[in-house]
């Protein structure tokens, strides 16, 4: 493998070090700085036997050299002069540095964060199931509006040729059941209207729905705040954004009875992969509770329309949420115990949406 310069290698976001024949470091980027938490002046000059003291990551970089080839070794657990160690994959590769010294040969280490893959991996899977959840609603919604209509008019006629009062209770029953099952079916289709994006601010969002909620349950619960102010605008289409914030405040509400603390969050965070793209900033968005938390049973199912762990709920709240999200270019994901759970929204940040 060929590598034209160093410079390029500042700007990936996976950690890359590089190292002469003799297993000393030479070079390490940014992220591989933040990864480990050490600075390049604490790498280069040093042996990565030195830095990290891993016989298996020693007999990787030796079967790299031996047999100029690339070599993959998973699941590392090491750490860098004595810092906490990570679970990592390193892969290997015989280097060429064209136009740094000429001749130059060494071996370029690229380490990945086992968790960030299985996130990414646990975010396109939910990607690939919100997608057929629709498909599989919609297709439901439709079978079912059609005779649900034809039902309620029959028993619309009916009620009116009826000659006895008592009977017009049961024709009444039909009817309004018939109007519940319409108005589920109409928010099953919801969902399908596509998003009206604009410039958004997200505290405008999280305003609103702090309001809605507080009317909602006046006593026992509190809403705090933790705002970073200097998030940037959000493209995005305002009434589903409320929509996606709602379902998940108002599920924290119900699971904490009406007593306890939620906690509204937002910050920026960078380099971020969504949806399969890479973008610059991101705004993630926590919503904690103090509740009891998700049950174990229900956590791989959680986003599965019609799954609710309330009585009389519909479990549409959090598959209307996911499926928004979705069409934000997002993610929503998860973390709970007693206590103490969180859901994470990431959204991202379009250059545009800033007037750039």
């Amino acid at each position: 493998m060929a590598v034209a310069a160093l410079a390029g290698l500042d700007l990936l976001a996976t950690a890359i070090v590089l190292i002469d024949q003799g297993s000393t470091v030479r070079y390490v980027n940014p992220a591989a700085e933040n990864l480990f938490e050490l600075s390049s002046k604490n790498f280069v000059e040093h042996t990565i036997t030195e830095i990290f003291q891993d016989a298996l990551l020693d007999t990787a970089v030796d079967y790299a050299r031996a047999n100029n080839c690339t070599y993959i070794e998973h699941d590392l657990k090491i750490g860098a002069l004595g810092h906490g160690k990570l679970q990592l994959n390193c892969t290997v590769s015989p280097v060429e540095l064209e136009g740094w010294i000429a001749g130059w040969r060494g071996l370029l280490l690229e380490f990945r964060h086992i968790e960030q893959q299985m996130k990414i991996a646990r975010e396109e899977r939910l990607l690939d199931q919100s997608q057929a959840n629709r498909e599989l609603i919609r297709n439901l919604a439709h079978e079912i509006k059609n005779p649900l209509g034809g039902i309620r008019g029959a028993a619309q006629l009916l009620d009116h040729e009826l000659e006895r009062p008592n009977l017009h209770e049961y024709t009444q029953v039909i009817m309004k059941e018939a109007d519940r099952l319409q108005a589920l079916m109409d928010r099953l289709l919801t969902p399908h209207r596509l998003p009206r994006p604009a410039p958004l601010n997200i505290h405008e969002v999280l305003e609103r729905v702090r309001s809605l909620i507080l009317a909602e349950y006046p006593h026992g619960i509190a809403i705090q705040r933790d705002y970073d102010t200097s998030l940037p605008l959000l493209k995005g289409d305002k009434e589903q954004m409320i929509q996606i914030v709602l379902n998940i405040v108002r599920n924290a509400a119900q699971a904490l009875s009406g007593n306890g603390r939620i906690t509204l969050r937002s910050r920026v965070v960078r380099q971020v992969t969504l949806a399969r793209r890479r973008y610059r900033h991101a705004l993630k968005l926590e919503v904690n509770d103090t509740g009891p938390g998700i049950p174990a049973d229900m956590r791989e199912r959680i986003f599965y329309p019609l799954v609710s762990g309330r009585d009389g709920g519909s479990g549409l709240g959090l598959t209307l949420a996911q499926t928004f999200i979705t069409q934000h270019g997002g993610t929503i994901t998860f973390d709970s115990q007693p206590g103490n759970t969180t859901f994470t929204l990431l959204l991202p940040v379009t250059e545009t949406a800033n007037g750039k």
